[in-house]
């Protein structure tokens, strides 16, 4: 079976590094702020002007005015920091965040993004994306391996209008973990009970597979 929301989330908090500065992105990105390794010390950011975000409140925590840059309502940890969105996109730019997590809709070989829009669909905006894949180095992206109707969202050249060119490095799936470079996708991971037969299946851009692909650890 192809991993959940929740075990995608699970497995991109592997890419923190105690320390890290992190800015996670609308949908699935949200959810990594759940699984922070337990003693390690990760501040996430907010593109709405909070620093210290922490995971999503109980029933009793619930504070309506705490939010994120999706509109949901979180909780701030201990240290945390408030300010405007201004400084925050200032801290964004300014190359000042460590990790990036973001959702898309497609990513291809050459490690262009496309995450905003679909067009003739209705849309709200770029929001931070833009700011974010362009102020920063190190960018996991998270999404399902193909669309519902089974097409490959890894793809040779981006079909859709680019969020950014060349800057994502990181992919994970439902189905795997990938790596960018030279052109190509490189198979490092599998989700559980995945065959590599299936990956190869759903990847469109040209996939490297190594003799042997070992099975994600949570």
């Amino acid at each position: 079976m192809s991993l959940s929301r929740e075990q995608l989330a699970m497995r991109v908090a592997r890419e923190l590094q105690d320390g890290y500065y992190v800015n996670l992105g609308i949908g699935i990105p949200t959810l990594v702020a759940n699984y922070v390794p337990e003693g390690m010390n990760v501040m996430l950011q907010s593109e709405n002007g909070l620093l210290g975000m922490g995971p999503f409140p109980t029933e009793q925590q619930l504070d309506a005015d705490m939010i994120n840059a999706g509109k949901q309502t979180v909780t701030a940890v201990q240290g945390a920091s408030i300010f405007s969105s201004a400084e925050s996109f200032a801290m964004i730019r300014g190359g000042h965040v460590d990790l990036t997590v973001l959702g898309a809709f497609e990513v291809d070989v050459h490690g262009n993004i496309a995450s905003w829009m679909i067009p003739g669909k209705l849309i709200k905006g770029m929001g931070g994306a833009m700011d974010l894949v362009a102020g920063a180095d190190n960018i996991v992206v998270t999404m399902t391996h193909a669309s519902k109707h089974g097409e490959s969202k890894l793809l040779p050249q981006c079909s859709l209008p680019l969020t950014g060119a060349g800057c994502i490095k990181k992919v994970v799936t439902d189905l795997a973990y990938v790596e960018i470079a030279d052109g190509k996708f490189w198979l490092k991971e599998r989700a559980p009970g995945i065959s590599v037969d299936e990956i190869v299946a759903k990847t469109a851009g040209e996939l490297v597979v190594p003799e042997v692909v070992p099975e994600m650890e949570f």
